[in-house]
């Protein structure tokens, strides 16, 4: 048996038909930048987040969001932003693309997201965003410590990029993933839960007057066409990708449930094989649904020979993240060092990501559990 990481094939078969005709649409009216159905598909995305209308805005990538959310909330240099060092490069990458420093905040080694007592004792003077990553699918309980950022001017951008349709249940009240802060930023890549057919991305808020700005500044910080009261980005949806993703958007609960499913199948088979000693399975923060972008174990030992083992088995398995941000070479300048944040360094030492995604088969789950049991008993 080969089991790779992520098969897109199974989802797609379903809603196949659905999409190439509404890409013989779009060819046929030769319409392809904004328009119809990227406005719809905001519309459908404010009714699925519980948002006011005009509070979605699609862009070009998850990147893109995340460096517009920065620019309309005015980062520039001299700013610090708090966030974390255990996650996708895009999430620092883009403050200090706009000249800002990215203060690093150590992780919740159960979680693996950002520690929020330790982001607190990082505020400074120069503190100007806080950036939480709900990281593999399952949000930061950031009602914790909302009011505290609130009341220091200190405004929150949510990177949402793996945690579409992630929510917490608090008091019969739902928190949606990228709806809690002054913004949200979301990644439509293919591989993600809620994917399109190539790069695309999507920034919310809920205030109108920065929703407004955000629209200005995917299209070169204009307003009306070829006037610009500022300096912004090219950065537009496409209607082909909002087409796609327009057609998936409905069958995503039921994907989510699906892997949720998968994950509670992984939990039972480690349990049945007696690998708790070996392996640590992703926790879920009470409160929470998680979504499982990725199902993340933590090895405690022999995490590089167990991958390369499952690899030569036909097992895909994947390493996210291998070096944490503040170890890169790109930001050697910001000065740490190793040891700085230990629970991400670790992480990097033991996380191992499994194949999970809608179609995914009980069979292959058992077979390719069967073979982690294999390697450790061998």
């Amino acid at each position: 048996m080969t089991l790779p990481i992520l098969d897109l094939t199974r989802s797609f078969k379903d809603i196949k038909p659905e999409v190439f005709k509404a890409l013989e649409r779009i060819f046929d009216a030769q319409s392809f930048i904004l328009g119809k159905d990227v406005s719809d598909f905001e519309n459908h995305c404010e009714k699925y987040l519980e948002l006011p209308e005009g509070s979605a805005v699609g862009c070009a990538s998850g990147t893109d969001a995340l460096l517009l959310a920065l620019m309309a909330c005015d980062v520039h240099e001299g700013d610090e932003v708090l966030t974390t060092p255990f996650t996708f490069f895009a999430t620092a990458g883009a403050v200090a693309r706009l000249g800002a420093t990215p203060v690093f905040v150590d992780v919740d080694p159960v979680t693996y997201n950002i520690n929020l007592d330790e982001a607190l004792n990082k505020i400074t003077s120069k503190t100007k965003i806080f950036l939480p990553v709900h990281l593999f699918g399952q949000m930061v309980p950031l009602e914790k410590v909302l009011d505290e950022f609130n009341s220091r001017g200190i405004k929150i951008i949510e990177d949402t990029a793996q945690a579409f349709g992630a929510c917490r249940f608090l008091d019969k009240k739902i928190l949606r993933a990228g709806t809690v802060g002054a913004v949200g930023c979301y990644s439509f890549f293919p591989t993600k839960n809620l994917g399109g057919c190539g790069d695309a991305g999507m920034v919310v808020a809920r205030d109108s007057k920065l929703a407004e700005r955000l629209k200005k500044l995917r299209v070169h910080g204009s307003g009306a066409t070829y006037y610009h009261e500022e300096v912004g980005i090219n950065s537009r949806l496409d209607a082909i990708q909002a087409a796609i993703l327009n057609i998936k958007l409905p069958h995503l609960d039921s994907w989510i449930e699906q892997r949720r499913n998968a994950a509670d199948y992984y939990k039972l088979l480690f349990k049945t094989n007696n690998l708790q000693e070996f392996i640590t399975p992703p926790a879920e923060l009470e409160g929470n649904q998680h979504t499982y972008h990725q199902y993340v174990i933590r090895v405690k030992d022999k995490r590089d020979e167990l991958m390369n083992y499952l690899n030569e088995n036909g097992f895909g398995v994947r390493i996210y993240y291998p070096l944490s941000l503040h170890l890169q070479p790109c930001f050697k300048y910001l000065g740490y060092k190793e040891g700085d944040f230990p629970v991400s360094e670790k992480l990097t030492r033991e996380v191992l990501a499994l194949p999970i995604f809608p179609g995914l088969e009980e069979k292959e789950q058992e077979a390719l559990v069967e073979k982690i049991s294999e390697f450790f008993n061998k």
